[in-house]
């Protein structure tokens, strides 16, 4: 566990600026920073960074964070991997609060990553060794060019070539944990990979945590992979993802083949989107990876039945992540045909003609549970919705859903009403059209929760139960407990971090999104939370008077308290000028 103080610590050493602008070129412009935003297309900047507040908003999509969140998102690291790769950049190491078997463990893991470091680059020092491996290369249309740019190297024949570079400890426990060397019975060591091509594994911070070994002659298996070890789980890691992130920000589409080699091959066609899963089928994880880098994700099989099976496990593990935005889509090459060889015939357009192409999810869907039931009988019209129907409960996205429901329809021979009842599914009752949204003043509750989270310590000074209970009140009593796990003057940046997660983050996001936009001036933060609590204030008074003159004009003064007349008197004579209590004459 990483200490809170540390976390703080670092957003205030770290300019989110400085930051984003090694990603994405930024512009100047007024006392903030604008481009376009990297997260989704678009031709106009709407893409800001405040460097006063230190995070960054997209009046586009909505994207919004400080500098961790930046590179959770753009380089798709997880919480913990961008802490360190923020403390890495000024060189500072990351402290942990667990106990001492986990530092134990991280040391591990650290000298995993060294040992896999120093196989990578014995393998690449081998390939140029190698003419028999180069020639291999070559004869697949690779260049130099794209061997370097996926690090791809050669495991030579022998038995213990490892050797050459772990002289003093080849027998050592760590070669069997990273997964570069067996033991057979009789405790004899040999390396896993021999005579093949090597291609390493990268993660999102540049480590290699895993190779891929394929086969140079005929041979079996002909993809042989790392086993899975503390630094390898093959349903969370995408082969090429590192070299492919900036085509995929540029194409806003992944496209997922078999094959490390067909990676290597589109890339030296110019098609820089292609990834591969490791030798395993698309999980629900490598969906989500890919939906945090993209919005259309293209699974691209061979047209055989093993090539459908392995389209379908894709189809399935989509499903819980798909949203009116987020599409998967289909091609299944022609028999015998891999992208590899594809690209090689026919050339690049022929093969962006296939991905433009694509056959929609849905269509994939209904057609393969087509193939399943007779839709001539009764009882395959029935088996259709009864197949579909743990499919549309798993589908998140309620308007692709609606567009299923009504094929299936269709197909079956049912009402669109019947299938959603059938399948358990909320029906969809058609409503009037929305009235135009009007637009309304912030109100006081919006105005103090959006001035608090700018300026944290300013909550301290709001009174609280003046407020009705509301999302900003709310958000107010969430920053009021998180002030002492905070500095002592903190921003917003240290603020928001520690909101990750909370049930309001999104509101948050909303209101600082807000005051980017209303362009409020520093030294004038002040006076408009003053200007604020007045107009609070006033309102408690105009509530007291209201409830004061309603219990007057029923019972009249002397059904009011003695400090009630006080107060009633007190406040008509701010109102109008005139005292009831006073006698005439």
């Amino acid at each position: 566990m990483i200490p809170e103080s540390f976390i703080q610590d670092l957003l205030t050493r770290i300019d989110i600026v400085d930051l984003i602008d090694r990603h994405v070129r930024l512009k100047k412009a007024g006392a903030n920073y604008m481009a376009c935003c990297p997260f989704h297309s678009e031709k106009t900047p709407s893409f800001t960074v405040s460097p006063t507040k230190q995070f960054y908003h997209c009046f586009g999509c909505g994207a919004h964070g400080t500098a961790i969140g930046f590179l959770m998102e753009y380089q798709g690291l997880g919480f913990v991997e961008a802490i360190q790769e923020m403390a890495s950049s000024i060189g500072v190491a990351v402290p942990d609060e667990r106990r001492d078997g986990d530092s134990e463990k991280r040391e591990t893991l650290r000298d995993l990553l060294e040992v896999m470091g120093r196989a990578r680059d014995f393998y690449k020092e081998s390939l140029k060794k190698s003419e028999k491996a180069i020639n291999y290369l070559k004869e697949r249309g690779l260049s130099g060019e794209t061997a370097a740019r996926f690090g791809i190297g050669y495991a030579p024949e022998g038995w213990n070539s490892l050797k050459a570079v772990f002289p003093d400890n080849y027998d050592s426990q760590e070669l069997i944990a990273a997964g570069l060397v067996l033991e057979n019975e009789e405790g004899r060591r040999y390396d896993r990979f021999r005579d093949r091509i090597i291609f390493p594994i990268i993660n999102a911070k540049g480590a290699t945590i895993g190779f891929g070994g394929r086969v140079i002659e005929q041979g079996e298996p002909k993809y042989l992979n790392s086993p899975e070890t503390s630094l390898f789980e093959k349903g969370r890691e995408l082969f090429g993802l590192p070299q492919a992130r900036q085509t995929l920000r540029a194409e806003n589409r992944a496209i997922v083949v078999e094959g490390y080699m067909d990676v290597a091959a589109l890339a030296e066609r110019g098609i820089g989107n292609a990834l591969a899963t490791l030798g395993t089928a698309t999980t629900r994880e490598h969906t989500q990876k890919l939906f945090r880098q993209v919005d259309s994700v293209v699974f691209c099989f061979d047209g055989d039945m093993a090539g459908r099976k392995a389209a379908w496990r894709a189809l399935e593990n989509a499903l819980d992540s798909l949203t009116e935005i987020k599409s998967v889509s289909f091609v299944f090459l022609p028999d015998g045909e891999d992208p590899d060889s594809f690209t090689r015939k026919r050339g690049k357009a022929a093969f962006e003609k296939l991905i433009r192409e694509a056959m929609p999810l849905s269509s994939f869907l209904i057609n393969e549970l087509k193939k399943q039931c007779d839709l001539d009988s009764a009882e395959g019209r029935a088996r259709l919705i009864a197949e579909a129907k743990p499919l549309l409960l798993r589908l998140s996205a309620p308007l692709l859903r609606l567009q299923l429901v009504k094929r299936l329809a269709e197909e079956g021979g049912f009402s669109q009403t019947e299938v959603e009842r059938l399948s358990g599914i909320k029906g969809y009752a058609p409503s009037a059209p929305p009235e135009p949204p009007k637009r309304a003043a912030p109100s006081l509750p919006r105005t103090l929760a959006r001035l608090a989270l700018q300026r944290p310590l300013l909550v301290s000074r709001i009174p609280l139960e003046l407020l009705p209970p509301s999302k900003e009140r709310a958000i107010l009593e969430a920053i009021i407990e998180n002030l002492p796990r905070l500095p002592s003057v903190p921003n917003y940046a240290q603020l928001r971090e520690q909101l990750r997660g909370h049930s309001l983050e999104a509101e948050c996001d909303a209101l600082a999104g807000e005051w980017i936009h209303l362009q409020l001036a520093e030294d004038k933060i002040e006076q408009e939370f003053l200007d604020a609590l007045t107009r609070l204030e006033e309102g408690k008074r105009r509530t007291k008077f209201a409830d004061l003159q309603k219990k007057a004009s029923q019972f009249g003064l002397t059904g009011l308290t003695t400090e009630e007349k006080e107060r009633y008197s007190q406040l008509l004579l701010e109102k109008t000028g005139a005292n009831p209590l006073k006698q005439p004459g």
